[in-house]
């Protein structure tokens, strides 16, 4: 008897290898409601299921189609490719549909979605990490290789491979009569074939963009099993555009801006500008500019930000709007002409409409598909052709020539450019902005902005029973360590396990107990420094009889003499319970001092600038002001040429060169000054006059000194400075933690959270080997290594811990700790070890973060021999690799540092 499939475990396992985003993961629990509800066997009946789907998700009106249609709205560069690679995946491994057909509105996204679904080898792949169609692929039927009938001989030879159609709306209706027309080699019509499976399922991307149009109707006569659609504006095109009656899920721009998963919005202006002393041909000169000057102040930053963090280079470029291709062909002989920043942006633009024929649009298109990583082109002027399926992640500067604040914050404007390009925030307000050019529009757009329906309005919270907010009261609670409980039954705050039998506690009387908590105060003020030996320096008999004295003092000093009336406490006893307890529970965890020993010089190597013919700055009149349009936030890019003048143009640059710790300028005055010289030569090269030389140095002098001194950091030399390390405490007594908790988000440690991205907000109990009976994690791949290290399989853990606040001393930036997710201590060693999601491993804080535990593992296996005799080691381990077969021994041959 075949063994039931557990449906929960499954949607988890998509999750975690497809790293889902908490609004794909949940958008996937949605699907796997609907599903319960539906009996793929049976034909449906709409109305009581509508009814069913209404009473759990009532934004559902109607399913608008004579078949279960139901629509998720994702935000632009949210990821909704991937989430139909997660739907497929769901309905293919529970078993219900191995037939779908993906639905496209146009060539561009088509050819997208060919490529996601059909190249393993891209890192957009939509199925990279599960693991059953890596080793059966699906089978891809597209509009252009449907005639050769593979979908069809490949269900009939191996019967097991999902088959996924994908097509656009054009190719069907070109195509309809071959694709109604019957074929021998398949026995019937493609279309009749495809409408006679039982278990078909569609999916539609951009659902928007074919609501309205007549040739889609035929589509949905393939009448499919479930119609899964997707888009960013749930609401139809044209003059009058109508809500969907079907939205099943929304997660919109404002939450994807707030939750960090798409660029911030903002707009620009000149200080003090007003549009109406300009006529309309003006007016755009001066909004070129000005984005001119913006993208050359982001390209600057981004090749900054590449330097200082050794990732990938951005390339970005700027977008102008044009009216129509009239007005997009002036622009482009504006741009470059020679009057045009003395023609610095020739052949560095290009032009996309409809009217572009032959080689000049094979070109435009041909750099459109390359503009993320060729760096030939900064300006991309377009008439409305760079619509949905356009995915490009180095669009920074947006000019909307002649637009309304209303078609400024449309999605179809700002979504294009929302994309990350790292794919997440960097912290770097450069690299996290998309920034519109408004000047004409400036006051209108933020005034749009503060809109109720504003794509860019501030965060909303849904409140109540499945939302985002629960109106279940929160508590703070306090969770000692288990040893306490056993010594004097007050540990937690929180309930023992249903099926746990709790111990009578050693010492019952407040006396005894009092003594128990003087005796854990005074071994953390006093010996965790003294006793160089470590932990096991308690056992001794010496060190007992002393605490017990300190311990004695104090609760005399604190109770007064009771002789007669209470009974004496047994100081003696109560200090070895305690002293036994914390040797058994505690892994030993030295704080370590690290300092040079000795004084050290550092200084500069000569050498030359390379690598600064990217720099093309232009002199600028005005301070430019910067908006942001969901927290108002507002920066100025650069002050007027005004002020007192300097008398070598180099100190506009040398002067902020000073300003940098490591440069003494007293002895290094000759290279600030070469440098900034060929800086200043380097801006002779491309501008007309020694005035504009002046203006760009002064207006970007901070930024020229950051090229430079990006450069000065690859030739910092210093004397090699002698670090010795001091051990100030040799191990440290375990604390009490601090959690917020719900009474309904109690879990055992076994089991996982739903959804598993609200993994955080719950408190799980258990842990034979842990010190501590509940747990916080801040991810389930966190919860998951717990329960591995805690399982009685891993024979070698003795015990672990999840370190709580200030349990290390890791400095890992300059006044910035490290805390790391887990030490572990096995019988030959203790781990630090640092769970991460597989796409955040090589991210610059991670890398720091090990850098430094590394670091100080080195420091603390100096002081082994003082202590228990176990050396230190630290993994950096992917979540990815915390499966069901996984072994701690495992994940250390691949991820353990020595």
């Amino acid at each position: 008897m075949a063994e039931p499939v557990n449906e929960t475990r499954i949607r988890r396992q998509i999750a975690q290898r497809l790293s889902l985003r908490a609004p794909q993961e949940n958008a996937l629990t949605i699907l796997g409601d609907v599903l319960a509800k539906m009996d793929f066997a049976q034909t449906s009946d709409l109305v009581e299921l509508l009814k069913e789907i209404q009473g759990q998700y009532p934004s559902v009106q109607s399913f608008e189609r004579d078949f279960p249609s139901l629509c998720f709205a994702l935000a632009t560069g949210v990821g909704k490719t991937r989430l139909m690679g997660a739907f497929i995946a769901f309905l293919y491994l529970t078993g219900r549909s191995k037939n779908f057909f993906v639905l496209a509105p146009n060539t561009t996204i088509y050819n997208k979605l060919v490529d996601d679904f059909s190249k393993q080898s891209s890192p957009k792949y939509v199925f990279r990490g599960i693991a059953e169609f890596a080793q059966t692929p699906p089978i891809i039927v597209t509009g252009d290789t449907w005639q050769e009938g593979r979908g069809i001989r490949g269900s009939d030879l191996f019967g097991s491979e999902a088959i996924i159609n994908i097509f656009n709306v054009d190719k069907i209706n070109k195509e309809t009569g071959k694709i109604r027309s019957f074929r021998e080699t398949l026995g019937d019509s493609y279309f009749d074939y495809l409408s006679k499976l039982p278990d078909l399922v569609m999916l539609m991307d951009e659902a928007h963009r074919y609501r309205a149009k007549a040739g889609a109707n035929a589509i949905y006569e393939l009448d499919p099993k479930l119609g899964l659609e997707l888009t960013a504006t749930p609401k139809t095109v044209g003059a009058s555009p109508k809500d969907f009656k079907n939205v099943i899920y929304n997660y919109g721009l404002g939450n994807a801006m707030a939750d960090g998963f798409v660029k911030e919005p903002a707009v620009a202006t000149r200080a003090d500008f007003r549009a109406s002393d300009y006529d309309a041909q003006s007016l755009e000169r001066i909004m070129l500019e000005d984005g001119v000057h913006y993208h050359e102040h982001v390209k600057n930053e981004l090749e900054l930000y590449s330097r200082e963090t050794g990732r990938r280079r951005v390339y970005p470029f700027m977008l102008v709007v044009a009216q129509d291709t009239k007005h997009a062909k002036d622009l482009r002989d504006q741009i470059e002409s020679d009057d045009f920043f003395a023609g610095a942006y020739k052949g560095r633009v290009i032009e996309v409409h409809s009217n572009l024929k032959g080689e000049e649009s094979d070109e435009a298109m041909q750099r459109l598909v390359t503009l993320e990583h060729a760096g030939d082109t900064d300006i991309v002027i377009h008439v409305n052709k760079l619509k949905e399926g356009w995915d490009v992640t180095n669009l920074y500067t947006i000019v909307p020539l002649r637009a309304s604040a209303s078609d400024i914050l449309t999605e179809q404007t700002l979504g294009r450019g929302l994309r990350l390009p790292y794919g997440e925030r960097t912290g770097n307000e450069a690299v996290d902005t998309l920034t519109v050019i408004a000047h004409d529009r400036f006051d209108e757009v933020i005034k749009k902005a503060r809109e109720a329906d504003s794509l860019v309005q501030i965060k909303e919270y849904r409140i109540g029973n499945g939302g985002d907010i629960s109106t279940e009261p929160e508590t703070i609670i306090k969770v000692e360590p288990k040893f306490v409980s056993d010594l004097t039954g007050t540990g937690s705050e929180l309930p023992a396990a249903s099926d746990s039998q709790p111990k009578p506690p050693i010492f019952t009387t407040k006396e005894e107990r009092q003594a128990v908590a003087t005796t854990i105060d005074i071994i953390r003020d006093k010996y965790e420094r003294q006793l160089k030996g470590g932990v096991n320096e308690l056992q001794k008999p010496e060190v007992q009889q002393q605490i017990a004295k300190d311990v004695q003092r104090l609760t005399q000093a604190q109770q007064g003499t009771l002789e007669g009336i209470v009974a004496p406490t047994d100081f003696a006893k109560v200090v070895a319970a305690v002293v036994t307890s914390i040797a058994e529970n505690t892994i030993e965890i030295p704080e370590i001092v690290i300092l040079p020993s000795r004084e050290v010089n550092f200084w500069f190597e000569d050498f030359d600038l390379t690598g600064i013919s990217d720099v093309r700055l232009q002199p600028i009149s005005d301070k430019l002001l910067i908006r942001n349009l969901r927290d108002e936030s507002q920066r100025e890019l650069a002050r007027a040429l005004e002020g007192p003048k300097e008398s070598q143009v180099e100190n506009y640059l040398v002067k902020h060169l000073m300003d940098y710790p490591q440069v003494d300028y007293d002895t290094q005055a000759d290279l600030l000054y070469k440098l900034a010289g060929q800086m200043i030569d380097h801006l002779r090269s491309y501008l007309p006059n020694e005035q504009d030389v002046e203006n760009v140095a002064l207006a970007h002098g901070k930024m020229l000194a950051q090229r430079i001194f990006a450069q000065m950091k690859l030739h910092y030399r210093e004397t090699p400075a002698d670090y010795q390390a001091s051990k100030t405490r040799s191990f440290r007594t375990l604390q009490p933690q601090h959690y917020s908790h719900a009474a309904s988000k109690l879990l055992p440690l076994t089991q996982a959270a739903t959804p598993l991205s609200a993994t955080p907000s719950f408190v799980f109990q258990g842990g034979a080997k842990s010190p501590y009976q509940f747990h916080k994690f801040d991810s389930d791949p966190e919860r998951r290594f717990a329960v591995l290290i805690d399982s009685a399989f891993e024979k070698d853990v003795l015990r672990w811990l999840k370190p709580g606040y200030n349990q290390f001393r890791i400095e890992y930036q300059s006044g910035k700790r490290y805390e790391p997710d887990f030490v572990v201590e096995t019988v030959s060693e203790k781990l630090i070890v640092e769970i991460k999601a597989e796409n955040q491993m090589t991210d610059p804080v991670v890398q720091d973060k090990a850098r430094a535990a590394k670091e100080w593992v080195k420091h603390a296996n100096q002081f082994v021999a003082e202590g228990d005799g176990k050396t230190w080691r630290y993994a950096l381990i992917s979540d990815q690799a915390i499966n069901e077969s996984a072994t701690l021994a495992g994940l250390l041959a691949k991820f353990g540092s020595h």
